[in-house]
């Protein structure tokens, strides 16, 4: 969500601070800031509401000079996107910038209000800024005064703090949401994650849960939730750079979807032996032992997770739970004895399933797939496991989405050959079925300018329905998420047995039903259904394969032919196809296809 960075340079920190937070974008935000001791060791800052272009404007005609700073990318959570409620937020000598929630923040307000001045905003984050003055005044130091105002906080947060007359001196702390301190020559940084720090470091130290960092440009002294000397590692990052942008794409979604052959066939690699003929995971698991499978996530990963459940339960025989993380954290399931419990995140800090992971690894294996291998879920599960989909910056997930896929189809085939549900042979079969997807996935990609046309056909809808069976129905409802995130068209996702049991009476001619039906035994009942939203003037578009086309026959509105495939994959090949159809939808309403509004790429709050 909200983005941090912190420098201590040997440079003026102002253009560096906006080019860091232009990296961040990519996290969804709504105004944005930055704060500099300056030449004459005083605060000062400068803040603008809506896109970074406000804040570089506002520096050309008003700039800051000194060589530390913070900055800050804002995803309104306490009050609106105004130029009062963005960060950094400053009380006298010192400045805040904050990710996170400060749950008792209205106890504390209440308090620092029946002794101190008004607060000027509505966000929790002024009470930090508030307590820390208040310190400062009773005339503890910068660090005691920081380390005080913590101890009184509830809640999640990164906090990174910037003091009047102290040009070599920053102080972190995380509890909850991620961050990330970069050692470079003679110059320290602060970050919500590595991709703001790419550009001036590779050496980076992740702090963990608790931890407080005191940073001066020689080093960094961090210190544990118990106040004991912490000795973290420094790692070395390797952050494609070139990969981080758009590569001649009008958008990094039209890039990232672009990029999911090469992707895909990267997660492959690094899952199946050389030869093709077995699964090469980092660790073990031993699915004899397993009983259950939990599978935890949200948004688009939940429904990753949903699609391979259908998987596991089909080839594997292992019955599959899957849950919204946000609904496994409180509800506190009990979790049997040989569970497998499987933790999905892009980012690797979602708050929700950081917090679900949390409850289960005492009570089971937990296995994390993320996209980040330094991130929080990565390294506090028991196993994780890599999805290569390199860096994906645009708000809607795509690559990470079928690589997520394509790693839990290989879980699925060693599951089942281990538990001696497939035979050797089909197994390699399947693997090597698994080996061509890649090249199955750019014959889709071809049919890009054919789904923009029907796109723009679309794009004046209100509502669009799609349809899917089996597998392809949590398709359905990734390829209906997909349209409401980047168009703000309303769609919804359903199984297409469920047609009769309610929204068939949505269906007329002004509602695009959209169904994924590749020919499988499912697919003659798929045809009845559309038979049905025909007779009632639906405009059906049927994304099948040559085969269920030529059954369907001519009657259908649009028919858009995808490549043959083993069925098991199907999902992830129609995958493409309903994320080019949102994408197209969105370039035909002119909406901001890489940052839809409201959203956040890495979810870290509640």
């Amino acid at each position: 969500m909200c983005g941090i960075i912190g420098v201590l340079g040997q440079h003026e920190v102002a253009p560096i601070m906006v080019d860091a937070l232009k990296r961040l974008e990519y996290r969804g935000y709504d105004s944005a800031g930055i704060a500099t001791v300056d030449d004459d060791r005083r605060l000062a800052r400068r803040r603008a509401v809506g896109k970074l272009v406000n804040l570089s404007d506002l520096l050309v005609h008003n700039p800051l000079t000194g060589k530390s700073g913070i900055g800050h990318t804002r995803w309104a959570t306490h009050g609106a996107a105004s130029l009062g409620n963005t960060h950094p937020h400053r009380a006298g000598p010192v400045a805040v910038v904050h990710n996170g929630i400060i749950e008792n923040y209205r106890d504390l307000r209440e308090e620092l209000e029946r002794t101190g001045p008004d607060f000027h905003t509505e966000t929790d984050t002024e009470t930090v800024v508030r307590l820390t003055e208040r310190f400062l005044g009773e005339g503890l130091s910068p660090r005691g005064a920081a380390e005080r105002a913590i101890g009184r906080l509830e809640g999640a947060f990164a906090l990174c703090f910037l003091f009047d007359g102290e040009d070599d001196l920053l102080i972190a702390a995380r509890k909850g949401s991620p961050l990330a301190i970069g050692h470079g020559r003679n110059e320290m940084f602060v970050g919500s994650d590595a991709l703001a720090l790419a550009p001036l470091t590779d050496r980076i130290t992740f702090l963990e849960e608790g931890d407080l960092a005191v940073l001066t440009r020689a080093d960094a002294q961090i210190t544990d939730r118990s106040g004991n000397l912490a000795n973290r590692p420094v790692e070395t990052i390797h952050i494609d750079s070139a990969r981080a942008g758009k590569g001649g794409y009008k958008h990094y979604m039209a890039k990232e979807i672009a990029e999911q052959p090469t992707a895909v066939a990267d997660a492959l690699g690094r899952y199946i032996a050389d030869e093709g003929t077995d699964v090469d995971l980092p660790g073990e698991i031993d699915f004899t032992e397993c009983e259950r499978i939990s599978i935890v996530a949200c948004g688009t990963a939940y429904l990753a997770g949903f699609i391979a459940k259908y998987w596991f339960e089909r080839i594997a025989r292992l019955p599959v739970d899957v849950d919204i993380a946000s609904e496994f954290r409180y509800r506190e399931p009990p979790i049997a004895d040989r569970t497998l419990s499987l933790f999905l995140s892009q980012s690797g800090e979602t708050a929700d399933t950081l917090a679900a992971l949390r409850y289960s690894r005492d009570r089971s294996f937990s296995v994390s797939l993320t996209n980040v291998s330094t991130s929080t879920i990565a390294r506090e599960s028991h196993l994780n496991l890599p999805i290569m989909a390199g860096t994906e910056i645009g708000v809607a997930s795509t690559k990470a989405f079928t690589c997520k896929l394509a790693v839990l189809a290989t879980l699925a085939l060693q599951a089942a050959v281990t538990r001696g549900h497939m035979e050797k042979t089909a197994f390699r079969s399947h693997l090597e079925a698994l080996r061509t997807l890649p090249g199955r996935l750019s014959q889709a990609l071809d049919r890009s300018a054919e789904i923009a046309e029907i796109a723009r056909r679309i794009a004046d809808a209100r509502d669009v329905l799609f349809m899917g069976r089996g597998a392809m129905f949590p398709l359905a409802l990734e390829a209906a998420l997909k349209m409401k995130e980047i168009s703000y068209i309303h769609a919804e996702g359903y199984a297409s047995g469920e047609l009769k049991h309610g929204p068939i009476a949505l269906v007329d001619k002004s509602v695009p039903v959209v169904v994924l039906a590749p020919q499988n035994s499912l697919f003659e009942k798929t045809l009845s259904n559309m038979q049905e939203v025909m007779a009632r003037f639906g405009r059906v578009l049927l994304i099948t394969d040559s085969k269920g086309a030529a059954a369907a026959g001519g009657d259908v509105w649009k028919t858009l032919v995808m490549p043959d495939v083993q069925p098991q994959l199907a999902p992830i090949l129609y995958a493409l196809p309903a994320q080019l159809l949102a994408y197209h939808s969105a370039i035909a309403k002119g909406t901001d296809v890489d940052q839809p509004r409201n959203l956040a790429k890495s979810v870290t709050v509640e």
